[in-house]
């Protein structure tokens, strides 16, 4: 398993997300970009493990008619500037990845202006799509050309010309060898050529075995492009749609069979395959300004975070940032945001994603466990994920009424762990009263609030669930050790303590979190000394 398998990504739109003007007028450059390294604390609190950059090539325009493959747009400011920002971000535990808008460039892409300057004795006419000189194009050119869905300032690439591929592949090797970025999100790759992702597949998994390979893809069969051959996932359309519309239309039996039939337990055309999750991004209007019941905000997310794939939040829409389309214009979905202004608007909403990003990272089970479901009804929703030997519940009520839950269990204790609170367990049977318009995350063991027997409030910082690196613990067997490190796996994610005996022997140990926190029996398996 990979690093992008358990991964929560932030997806920024670079030029909105900065108030850069609409068009390039390649004058002085102007660093708004480095605004984000005032963000990385925000991406830490929130768990965030990769930002997704929209696109930061430079352009003409909205940065999806690329001029330069190998430099950062000028609004934004500069590949040093560029390099500073991946080198925070990467020491802060934070992987970076690219847009590649490989389907399609500008029309002051250099090769293609060579043709608009030398005609047929241009070395580039065939780097372009179905271009010929057997009429006009609807911009005037004295030749025809492929533009990118009737978009004739998106000029289409000819990508089985080995000359554009290598022009694109060279352009790829630049960012990694340079800027060591982790991924790439393929804009348009329902368009993109098949020997061309698998050629790409070969030069980047040689180079970097857990680089991420995302495409966009709206319609159609998504194991045709994420596949051993191609791409490592690709965006979920079909669940965008059933996430929300499943709420407005009080009807959890549609995003229910969308996710059985792309990954359920007992079958799935998806399986083994993650697939990139989302609510809203630069295309769609935002979450807050889709669902008809902004209560039903945080059942979404609740969703978005336990349903199989990789959850991704789209910049602001954790604050529940409002935007439509108006007048043909994406405008709207990709403002110009302020951390501290957004920070005085829907508190409620970001910290339950903050606790969400939290239990994600606690429990393996939640990020990659099966998907079973247990019970359904139009507005209520129980289903597990499980891994291993490890269990968790999530449970719905999207009604503005209370709702008895019950369901057998194989767990003797369960507490919800987005409320802190405690579920009765009797004779293998669980019930509760869910509250209206309510999520719930059920384990058997919180190592997310330090819930102990009782109802507890949510764990402050230096709770016995914050690690105290330097500091000593007793082992419930009585052996005495010093935490040297808090660690992260490498592929997993998963949190690990890292410790060493004081009782002589000074040997060197390494255990999950949660475990580490955890309870053996009735008792704490490791006590923090005075």
């Amino acid at each position: 398993m990979n690093w992008y398998d358990n991964a929560i990504v932030y997806h920024i739109y670079p030029l909105g997300f900065c108030g850069a003007p609409k068009f390039n007028d390649f004058g002085d450059v102007v660093y708004r970009l480095d605004k984000v390294l005032d963000w990385i604390p925000h991406f830490k609190e929130m768990n965030v493990d990769a930002v997704y950059f929209g696109p930061v090539f430079e352009s003409v325009e909205h940065g999806y008619d690329t001029i330069d493959y190998k430099t950062i747009d000028r609004r934004l400011g500069d590949n040093n500037s560029f390099r500073f920002i991946c080198d925070q971000l990467h020491e802060n535990g934070i992987r970076v990845i690219l847009d590649g808008v490989f389907n399609h460039v500008g029309r002051r892409f250099p090769q293609f202006m060579d043709i608009q300057e030398k005609g047929q004795g241009s070395g580039y006419c065939d780097w372009f799509a179905n271009l010929n000189f057997g009429g006009q194009s609807p911009c005037g050119d004295p030749f025809w050309y492929e533009g990118w869905n009737g978009h004739y300032n998106l000029v289409k690439l000819n990508l089985r010309n080995v000359g554009v591929c290598d022009h694109l592949i060279d352009a790829i090797n630049y960012w990694i060898e340079n800027f060591h970025i982790d991924g790439i999100r393929f804009d348009a790759a329902d368009c993109i050529d098949f020997d061309f992702f698998k050629r790409i597949r070969s030069f980047c998994k040689g180079k970097r075995p857990d680089f991420w390979l995302m495409g966009e893809i709206i319609h159609g069969d998504y194991n045709r492009w994420a596949n051993p051959e191609m791409l490592d996932s690709v965006t979920n359309y079909e669940c965008y749609k059933g996430l929300y519309s499943s709420h407005n239309d009080k009807n959890y039996f549609e995003i229910d069979y969308s996710i059985n039939r792309q990954s359920g337990a007992n079958g799935g055309i998806y399986r083994g395959i993650n697939l990139y999750n989302f609510v809203d991004n630069h295309d769609v209007n935002r979450l807050a300004s889709t669902l008809h019941n902004q209560a039903h905000l945080p059942l979404v997310y609740t969703l978005l975070y336990s349903m199989p794939g990789i959850p991704s939040i789209y910049y602001g829409s954790e604050y529940g940032v409002q935007g439509r389309k108006e007048n043909n214009s994406d405008d709207n979905l990709r403002p110009c945001l302020h951390l501290l202004d957004m920070e005085q608007q829907n508190t409620g909403l970001y910290k339950h994603i903050v606790k969400l990003g939290r239990i994600y990272r606690a429990y393996p089970a939640l990020r990659t466990g099966e998907y079973e479901r247990i019970s359904i009804t139009n507005q209520q929703l129980l289903f597990r994920k499980v891994l291993g030997d490890q269990t968790v519940y999530v449970a719905l009520n999207l009604a503005d009424y209370e709702y008895e839950m019950d369901f057998q269990t194989h767990l003797p204790g369960l507490v919800d762990v987005i409320g802190a609170k405690l579920i009765p367990v009797e004779n293998g049977r669980a019930h509760f009263t869910m509250p209206p318009l309510s999520s719930m995350i059920i384990v058997s063991d919180d190592i997310v609030n330090n819930v102990d027997g009782v109802e507890s409030a949510p764990a402050e910082t230096g709770s016995d669930t914050e690690i105290v690196v330097g500091a000593k613990y007793r082992h419930f067997k009585g052996n005495e050790y010093e935490v040297i490190a808090v660690a992260r796996h490498s592929e997993t994610m998963e949190e690990l303590v890292i410790y060493k005996s004081l009782c002589g022997d000074g040997e060197v140990w390494a255990r999950p979190k949660s475990m580490f926190i955890g309870k053996a029996g009735d008792q704490r398996r490791f006590e923090k000394l005075d």
